[in-house]
């Protein structure tokens, strides 16, 4: 534990992490203030796309933890700056909140309900027939299918919801194509995170809830991993994957205990 505490760069899930929905997570708060205090680099990385950094560290604030937006990265903004990067300023079609659809827009991209290059999907509570329909329509016209991550379900107050995984899976099925999932394990979202951290692989660590996405993330990147178990995963289900979290703890705030 005292190699994980010296290390010097944080990336850390949210969602099953830090809180479920709007309840805030035993041990989350100490944890957060152990980085402030011991100066650690830290980047809270998130599958959702809902939310804007801006709106994360409002919600986070609203919890009773103050973190400024510049330690917030989203499948959103990664997702935008893949699309951007394949295709300057092409026009979209979006399933999704405001999370992703600013983000679109910031990176001067554009909508397009007509004959987009891309359909993206992202997490959402406005989905019905109809847009399942014009996105099967537009795929088979030629649009290219991007999910801002593969998570089939995730955590919330309530139990496991619905995620982006679930969402895309009629569209891919009626269309016959698989979409292109952006968000964790993509190696592309760690080496953006690597980058805005400024930290080494051996220097850093990543923390999250969920076998499929973080710690396969980590896994996949070299980085040392922690699985809580407060989110997805549960204990009994590790041995169901062929990879290993390098810790296993019952909660976040185990890191400093």
């Amino acid at each position: 534990m005292e190699i994980l505490r010296n290390k010097k760069g944080f990336i850390c899930d949210m969602d099953g992490v830090l809180y479920h929905g709007n309840h805030l997570l035993d041990g989350a708060k100490k944890f957060v203030d152990w980085l402030k205090t011991e100066k650690k680099e830290f980047l809270f990385l998130t599958n959702s796309s809902e939310r804007s950094p801006k709106e994360l560290s409002q919600k986070l604030s609203r919890l009773g933890i103050e973190v400024g937006e510049e330690h917030f990265y989203t499948s959103a903004l990664a997702t935008a700056s893949f699309v951007a990067w394949q295709s300057p300023g092409c026009s979209v079609y979006v399933i999704g909140e405001a999370g992703l659809i600013n983000a679109i827009y910031d990176v001067g991209l554009t909508m397009n309900d007509v004959s987009p290059e891309y359909v993206i999907v992202g997490e959402t509570r406005s989905y019905g027939f109809e847009k399942i329909e014009k996105a099967v329509q537009l795929v088979h016209k030629g649009a290219k299918l991007i999910g801002t991550n593969p998570d089939k379900t995730g955590p919330t107050e309530k139990g496991i919801m619905p995620a982006t995984g679930a969402l895309i899976a009629p569209i891919e099925i009626a269309s016959g194509r698989e979409a292109y999932f952006i968000g964790k394990p993509n190696p592309l979202m760690m080496r953006s995170a690597l980058k805005k951290l400024g930290t080494a692989v051996k220097d850093t660590v990543i923390i999250g809830d969920r076998m499929d996405t973080d710690i396969a993330a980590g896994t996949e990147s070299e980085i040392d991993t922690v699985l809580v178990l407060t989110g997805v995963t549960l204990e009994e289900r590790i041995n169901d994957f062929s990879y290993r979290p390098r810790y296993v703890l019952n909660n976040v705030g185990e890191v400093i205990d």
